[in-house]
């Protein structure tokens, strides 16, 4: 058997070693047949000489050993190579013309229009937040990248490894005019007009490394160092009363330098942005995560080091002549700070060069992608100073797959990379601070849940789906139309501002243009509020923002801040969540948060029959607690009721802060706004806000009255006590009596009215100021009454009107009866 074998595989490399003498020598099928013929000449013919079998046998065998060598040599030059490409620090430079030319013309088809709708999203949110005085607002009307493509490698591409990272540096050179992006500007004093500002051309150049990571489901890239950065910007008139097509002053500069500092916060050595390769992409957007970070502890500090780093200033210390040795370092007393965009919170204080704090801290993403950064703090004994030391941070990303990416610099410019297959998986990582030999840092981070757009969420490795239409899309739909309630339950570990270590906190919320406000809660850091608010929803990725204050005697003293990211509210779900408090060290707010649709079928049903032949009534009872507007701490309240374009007053309850009014009034159910505007009467000044209100009745059912306390919002304290009702003639007829004394009534308006003209008149003419002022009030309260009855009197016509159109169009609509002829006898 084994005999057969050789001699198979002997046949075969003859077979090749001739296969490969024809391609190398075509001629060599012409000889061969030649020397053949000559040999059967001479042996059956005549004999030439016994020389010609010997040479073609010496010739055969050099050709076969020259063929043998060959093979050798490529197959050591290919294993060469391979050795090369897996241990050589550097590997020579490979021209890429291939892929420019790929890239052209894949670029205007799918990957320019790709890119400009991603990067149009991040234009729009670096704008809110960074723009120059001389720009009040700043809107972006449209974005393209054009059809040109940045071009790669124009110098080469070459492969490096550091340590057991494979590294690939190529050039990067964008050089465009077919760039468009157009910004409309509001702006500021003293030029006040509006300006459109177009961006036509950029230049881009650098070099760029690429690093794949995690077996090649990512890959990490960052620029060597800063690129140069131009751009070219043409202005031109935005519209009437607005600035002529000049060049703004300092709209160039300050373009390109948000774009150069973008880029050198985000994907300058050694910050790395990530890609994610995922194998299945779930195609899901996602708005904000739930981030628990866990500082565990350092190692390796020394304070010589740390002071040294070329980070930070340039400093040794010298005790009595003598540097500071290894055994000085216990005596080192240092502090986490842990920095996600605005909202840091600090670890305790611990001593010595290997500190453990085991602080965990509850911290939130606005985006699909953030930057946990970790600042070290020295204490120095006797001072109130904190000296910064250095830092390090830990990248975090979503990708497509519902997994999360982790990654980091490690040491000497390495990779530190780990991934969470699921939600509430547990990360650990150690990160080396930056500097030289500055230490390391050991932490902990769990990525708790990951929010969409779609209102869908995933948390510990559970997914909630959002609910689906039967055509597979989401029930979210970013139009008006929808209510968002937002209740503020409690918080706890507010900001301590007085001597007793306790505040008096309140929340202000605001959503778009609209403002809400809790009530105060006295000397706590943990209140409860339970209160909610209502606000119609905006669309375009609105925030929420809030804002905790502390009551001063003379001013309020902010706590802490927030912002919640209101994407992907399902209706029918309410999130629970609790938001950690920025710009402090402590403090978090625990919100219920549901959106609701008002125009549903039961609700839009309702509503169209009551705004047909319905009302709302509206009774108000009582306030307590108002704000005090006089200097004798009393005030005059009357409320003032804007509904459409209707306007209703009630009656001046004089120097009180808890008034009666108890008085009902009546508007046309057409779904316009009901607001309450509690004011301070005055006799000679204008009068003063006391605070204001919205009052919900739209989701009322029929006939059902709801009593409620509502507070009153841009003060302080106060709230009103009122009664509505949606009021339907077909389920709830007034009685026969009412419209008889309805007119009683307005026959005793009038006689009071007359009444008083003649009191005025003689107080005119006797010169009492204080009755004529009292009289005048009374007036006022007379003449409102009247006009109740006026706007009363239009509603029952107008009820009365639709009636009679409704009787009509049955009457049309009815088939003809059949008359019968009587026929006379």
């Amino acid at each position: 058997m084994g005999s057969r074998t050789s001699r198979n595989s002997s046949i075969n490399e003859v077979t090749d070693f001739l296969n490969h003498l024809i391609v190398d020598m075509p001629l060599l099928s012409l000889v061969l047949p030649l020397l053949l013929v000559l040999w059967g000449i001479e042996k059956w013919l005549f004999s030439l000489s016994n020389w010609v079998p010997l040479a073609v046998a010496v010739w055969a065998t050099i050709q076969y050993g020259s063929y043998q060598r060959r093979i050798l040599a490529e197959d050591l030059n290919k294993k060469w190579k391979h050795v090369i490409l897996q241990t050589s620090p550097m590997t020579p430079l490979e021209h890429c013309e291939w892929l420019n030319k790929l890239l052209t013309e894949v670029w205007p088809k799918y990957i320019g229009p790709k890119l400009s709708l991603r990067f149009s999203s991040i234009v729009e949110k670096r704008l809110k937040h960074r723009k120059p005085r001389l720009i009040e607002k700043i809107e972006l009307q449209g974005f393209s990248l054009g059809s040109h493509p940045p071009i790669f490698g124009i110098h080469g591409t070459s492969w490096s490894t550091s340590g057991d990272q494979r590294i690939l540096r190529f050039g990067f050179d964008w050089d465009t005019t077919d760039i468009s992006i157009m910004l409309f500007a509001k702006l500021a004093k003293p030029l006040m007009g509006t300006a459109r500002i177009v961006i036509n051309s950029m230049h881009i150049k650098g070099d760029i490394l690429l690093m794949p990571i995690l077996d090649g489901r990512a890959v990490l890239y960052s620029f060597v160092s800063t690129p140069e950065v131009r751009i070219g910007v043409a202005f031109g008139s935005g519209g009437s009363q607005s600035l002529p097509a000049t060049e703004l002053p300092g709209v160039s500069s300050w373009l390109v330098k948000l774009v150069t500092d973008t880029i050198t916060k985000r994907m300058v050595e050694p910050r790395r942005n990530c890609l994610a390769l995922p194998a299945v992409n779930l195609y899901k957007k996602a708005v904000g995560g739930v981030l628990y970070v866990t500082v565990i502890s350092a190692s390796k500090l020394s304070r010589s080091n740390l002071r040294r780093s070329p980070l930070k200033r340039q400093q040794s210390s010298v005790m009595n002549g003598f540097k500071e040795d290894h055994l000085d370092n216990k005596d080192l007393q240092t502090f986490v700070e842990v920095e996600v965009e605005e909202l840091t919170r600090k670890t305790d204080k611990r001593q010595g060069s290997s500190p453990r704090w085991d602080s965990t801290f509850n911290m939130v993403l606005h985006d699909n992608s953030g930057i946990v950064r970790f600042n070290l703090y020295e204490c120095t004994p006797g001072s109130v100073k904190y000296d910064s030391l250095t830092s390090c941070e830990v990248k975090i990303r979503y990708v497509a797959d519902d997994s999360t990416i982790f990654w980091a610099t490690g040491t000497d410019s390495t990779v530190i990379a780990k991934r969470a297959e699921i939600c509430g998986k547990e990360i650990e990582m150690t990160v080396p601070f930056e500097g030289v030999k500055s230490g390391e840092l050991t932490v902990k981070l769990v990525l708790k849940e990951w929010q969409f757009s779609d209102g869908s969420h995933r948390t510990n490795s559970l997914h909630i789906a959002s609910r689906q239409s039967l055509n597979g899309s989401s029930n979210f739909l970013s139009t008006t139309g929808r209510k968002i309630y937002v209740t503020v339950v409690e918080g706890k570990n507010l900001v301590a501002k007085d001597r007793l270590g306790k505040s008096d906190p309140c929340v202000k919320l605001q959503y778009g243009k609209v403002i809400q406000r809790t009530r105060t809660v006295p000397h706590t850091s943990d209140p409860t509020w339970n209160q909610k608010f209502e606000f119609d929803e905006i669309g375009d990725g609105e925030y929420l923002k809030i804002k905790c204050y502390t009551e001063e005697t003379f001013r309020e003293e902010s706590i802490g801040s927030a912002r919640v990211n209101l994407e992907g509210l399902v209706e029918g779900s309410v999130r629970d969540v609790w938001v950690p408090l920025e710009k402090v060290n402590s403090g978090e707010l625990h919100l219920h948060i549901e959106a609701v649709r008002v125009d549903d079928n039961e609700g839009s049903k309702g509503l169209h029959r009551s705004s047909a032949n319905g009302w709302v009534e509206l009774v108000l009872i009582e306030g307590r607690d108002l704000v005090a507007a006089d200097l004798r701490g009393k005030s005059d309240p009357y409320v003032r009721i804007h509904y459409g374009n209707m306007k209703r007053r009630t009656k001046v309850m004089h120097r009180t802060l808890n008034p009666q009014w108890h008085q009902t009034f009546e508007f046309p159910d057409d779904g316009s706004p009901l607001e309450l505007h509690v004011k301070d009467h005055n006799n000679l000044l204008p009068t003063s806000n006391i605070g204001a209100c919205v009052v919900e009745y739209k989701r009322l059912p029929p006939n059902q009255m709801s009593d409620k306390w509502i507070p009153l919002q841009g003060v302080k304290r106060g709230e009103i006590h009122i009664q509505v009702t949606r009021r339907v003639p077909e389920l709830d007829k007034k009685p026969p009596d009412s419209e008889s004394s309805s007119i009683k009534a307005r026959q005793r308006t009038s006689r009071q009215m007359k009444q008083t003209m003649i009191k005025v008149q003689s107080l005119i003419e006797d010169g009492n100021l204080e009755g004529l002022s009292a009289s005048m009030s009374e007036l006022e309260t007379l003449h409102d009454a009247q006009e109740e009855y006026i706007s009363r009197l239009e509603m029952e016509q107008m009820l009365l009107l639709n009636k009679i159109d409704e009787l009509g169009q049955e009457v049309l609509n009815s088939p003809a009866p059949l008359i019968r002829r009587s026929t006379i006898p």
